[in-house]
């Protein structure tokens, strides 16, 4: 995530961190996290899947039986094409043939998309990020080179994910429309959450977290996205200790600034690095939160397949909830 100038923070987000609980989490104890909450070795040493490994075909047949009314709803936003605070870096859509101009009777476009960020919905390939010159597994940093990511590429995802998701709503948890840029969420909100909707985080679950980003931008527009909800980095262990597969938010994941002195994306970091957790980025939450309401039905299929990029460090994404 490329990050820029921090504006000042809302009195409305002031006042709701100082009603939030206190973590302490230092750079230390992040640094620690990374032998601590390691997935180093546990599939193998040659492993490239990381967490995906939790979503097992058990998992996938359990995960099937959750269809009982046959409705789907995408999780992806509708792609930015405008520049705004949060989109820098606008999805380009040019038309090469139209109706004006056809190549006989066929109309034909082009795609053209820096995903990484906080503006368009997408995957994160394990190979996102390092830590000390090494990602995952241990593979060398140096392995990234221009022609892509020797390991750990989104490719290792083409067939897909299809597993139980939980969306965890926080907004919702707290009586809001969306939380207030800033808002950090901890363990004990999750864990609320659970209580709340009646549901468990397990082993080869995709967590979902909503922090009400788009409906807050529907209502007051866009903002700089270097102040954004998310979740505090104590959330790390309790990921870990759920065997939590892939998680995801509709911003970032990470709170925006992250609460920990002199590191920048802990979060993000921790999963990709120690934990070999893929993570879904920018995701669009307002309607299967509605669906989920109407329902008081949390917990749903979830299916997605990445673009099948030899090397890529992620890809632009898709989800469907199936309730």
């Amino acid at each position: 995530m490329r990050l820029i100038a921090l504006p000042l923070l809302t009195l409305a987000s002031l006042c709701l961190a100082a009603d939030a609980p206190t973590h302490k989490t230092t750079k230390a104890e992040v640094e620690k996290w990374y032998t601590s909450l390691s997935n180093w070795g546990r599939w193998g040493k040659a492993d490239e899947l990381g967490t995906y490994n939790l979503i097992t075909d058990a998992k996938r047949k359990e995960a099937a039986g959750l269809v009982k009314d046959g409705v789907s709803v995408s999780m992806a936003h509708n792609v930015l094409k405008e520049k705004a605070p949060d989109n820098p870096e606008p999805f380009q859509h040019k038309m090469t043939y139209t109706g004006a101009k056809p190549n006989g009777d066929w109309f034909m476009d082009e795609y053209a998309v820096s995903f990484h960020g906080l503006a368009h919905t997408h995957m994160d390939a394990i190979s996102h990020t390092s830590y000390q010159g090494k990602m995952y597994n241990g593979f060398s940093q140096l392995d990234v080179t221009e022609k892509g990511a020797k390991e750990l590429g989104i490719t290792g995802f083409k067939n897909g994910i299809f597993t139980r998701a939980i969306l965890m709503d926080i907004p919702r948890l707290k009586g809001l429309p969306y939380l207030e840029p800033g808002t950090a969420i901890f363990p004990e909100d999750l864990e609320a959450w659970e209580k709340k909707a009646g549901v468990k985080v397990g082993s080869g679950d995709v967590v979902l977290i909503r922090t009400g980003r788009w409906a807050r931008r529907a209502a007051k527009g866009a903002w700089d996205t270097s102040v954004v909800a998310g979740l505090h980095a104590s959330c790390v262990p309790w990921l870990k200790e759920r065997n939590v597969a892939i998680a995801g938010s509709d911003a970032a994941l990470d709170v925006l600034p992250s609460q920990v002195t002199g590191v920048v994306q802990p979060v993000h970091q921790v999963l990709l690095v120690a934990m070999g957790m893929p993570i879904f980025d920018n995701l669009d939450l307002e309607q299967v939160s509605a669906e989920a309401a109407k329902r008081n039905r949390f917990a749903f299929l979830v299916t997605a397949a990445p673009l099948a990029v030899q090397g890529g460090t992620g890809s632009p994404l898709n989800p469907i909830a199936v309730f």
